[in-house]
């Protein structure tokens, strides 16, 4: 069992840290601070600062950022010292390895007081808090989570994602309630050609068929030279065209890495469904006749850029999130201007759906492990990240210098008055903020309020193109998988097959499309495959994890 645990969970975790010296030296599991945790004898009242009256000093282990100078230098760290009289002993790990440092860590049983921006996974927070390496946060956040509180009250879907099946909170997440990443699955069109060939934006699969064959053989450039490329992409997962297309056929579910649907009441995968094979089928016609670019599976978005920059415009129509994924925004042609989405398209059985994400935050943030002497104060630390203050000088800087409070008149861009404008750019290397290195708050207000800088409004046309294209297609919450916790047996036992099938479909979809393999005369076959690779079994190990953790009771 020890073999298969470790060698599935280098699998399933990929992104997280391996499982090692999950005990103390002394084979103890360590107390739990929902058990008896005594407040601070100075410490104020919650919510209120300074946290302490006698300086305390905490321990954090945290990942680096190459865009941070020091962050025992940083103009935040030393307000945010200054405000709650809590000094922080910074322990920071490689920004490009910051998971061999903590495997480290965790392994030597000399844990640091907290752990923070690791992204520890949900499975990760199960076994190292029922080990007792992580503390419970639940009482703690009962006696003195004051603004994680307010949190959970407007986002009880986030307090029931973040809980283990065991009823316990390990971690506090972080909040970025970012509007266009609620439905992230985009296709940007290029409305000059539109305008020159005297075609209207497409609104069904067929529809955007026909606008790809004009733009490929109308010489809608002007050139001279049949250069067009008529849809676009690259290879990272919010730039491959069949995400945004495949949610015309069958939904194609983006809030998870692995396409799991709901159906019938259970979790499910959508790609032996038989819109999936329409939607296949549909892709590799657009491929067939050249007008899919065949870069799509090679090229990364700085290498898209490069094709929507060229001098004379040559991409038709590409799939990104956000618009400056695939145009230069602060290029000297400016023709990110010109690219609009195409609403997600009607298919020949009348769906017309994109993925939505209601689950907006980054688990894993901050823990507080079981050698924290001073665990309470540790919550309020974290906790105060939520208030809106806290959050805005932890991401974007010093008040008056990095940002500011909008001027009466300013409108932000969610098209009402703003609240605060950026004076600095974001995305540089800095001393005065952490970006998003722990437990913030940016949500729909937040984040809607930001002044829409005419000269520079990227952020608006965002906005404006999801709220007009995308929102009144979003799917059902109810249809979205949620984040799941895995016992250790259940992780084991998931992690070889998940892989498994993930990279079978990854590798036949991709043959599909490109023809390298017939869909018309292999489908029955890859179905059939799936199977064998007991397909059936990893969505059981998914309907009993989701059941322990969401329908207990």
């Amino acid at each position: 069992m020890k073999k298969a645990w470790s060698k599935g969970l280098a699998i399933l975790l990929t992104a997280g840290i391996g499982l090692t010296g999950c005990t103390s030296a002394d084979g103890q599991d360590g107390a739990s601070a929902d058990s008896g945790s005594q407040p601070a004898a100075d410490a104020t009242a919650p919510g209120s600062f300074p946290i302490v009256k006698d300086k305390v000093t905490l321990k954090v282990l945290v990942t680096g950022n190459s865009l941070i100078e020091d962050m025992n230098t940083n103009a935040f760290t030393k307000w945010l010292e200054e405000k709650t009289n809590v000094h922080i002993e910074w322990e920071v790990a490689p920004a490009s390895n910051p998971n061999e440092k903590l495997n480290l860590v965790l392994a030597s049983g000399d844990y640091p007081d907290v752990i923070m921006n690791f992204g520890i996974s949900p499975t990760q927070q199960l076994i190292y808090g029922q080990q007792g390496v992580f503390m419970p946060l639940n009482e703690l956040i009962e006696k003195y989570g004051v603004e994680t509180k307010k949190l959970f009250e407007r986002y009880p879907n986030i307090k029931k994602a973040i809980s283990a099946p065991d009823g316990k909170i390990y971690s506090l997440p972080r909040i970025n309630e970012n509007y266009h990443d609620l439905m992230n699955q985009k296709m940007w069109i290029y409305t000059p050609w539109l305008d020159k060939l005297g075609l209207k934006m497409p609104t069904t699969t067929e529809e955007f068929y026909q606008v790809l064959k004009a733009f490929k053989t109308q010489d809608p450039n002007g050139n001279g030279i049949a250069d067009e490329i008529p849809l676009a992409g690259a290879k990272e997962k919010a730039h491959q065209p069949i995400r945004f297309l495949m949610n015309a056929f069958q939904l194609d579910n983006e809030t998870t890495s692995n396409r799991l649907i709901f159906k019938d009441g259970k979790i499910d995968v959508a790609y032996n469904k038989p819109g999936w094979k329409e939607g296949v089928a549909y892709m590799h016609k657009l491929y067939a006749e050249g007008l899919i670019a065949p870069e799509i599976y090679t090229q990364d978005r700085a290498q898209l850029k490069q094709m929507t920059e060229k001098q004379d415009a040559i991409v038709g129509t590409a799939t990104a999130n956000i618009i400056q994924d695939m145009t230069n925004i602060a290029g000297k042609l400016n023709r990110w201007k010109d690219y609009k989405t195409v609403p997600p398209l009607k298919g020949p059985n009348g769906l017309q759906i994109t993925p939505y994400n209601p689950y907006p935050f980054a688990t894993g943030v901050f823990v507080i492990t079981r050698n924290c002497k001073n665990p309470e104060i540790a919550l309020r630390w974290a906790d105060a990240m939520y208030n809106e203050e806290f959050t805005l000088r932890s991401v974007h800087g010093e008040p008056g210098v990095d940002w500011d409070k909008a001027a009466p008149g300013e409108i932000g861009v969610n098209g009402k008055p703003a609240k605060w404008k950026k004076l600095m750019p974001f995305g540089i290397v800095q001393n005065k903020h952490w970006y998003q290195s722990t437990t913030t708050l940016q949500d729909l207000e937040l984040r809607g309020s930001l002044y829409a800088d005419p000269n520079i409004d990227a952020e608006k046309t965002l906005w404006d193109e999801t709220l007009k294209n995308y929102d009144s297609y979003k799917a059902k919450v109810e249809d979205m998988v949620p984040p799941i916790f895995f016992t250790e047996q259940q992780a084991s036992e998931l992690a070889d097959l998940e892989k498994t099938v993930n990279d079978y479909v990854e590798q036949m979809t991709t043959r599909f499309v490109t023809g390298n393999v017939s869909i018309d005369s292999q489908w029955d076959v890859y179905v059939k495959t799936l199977e064998n690779m007991n397909l059936k079994r990893m969505l059981e190990i998914y309907n009993e994890a989701y059941t322990q953790q969401y329908k207990k009771g």
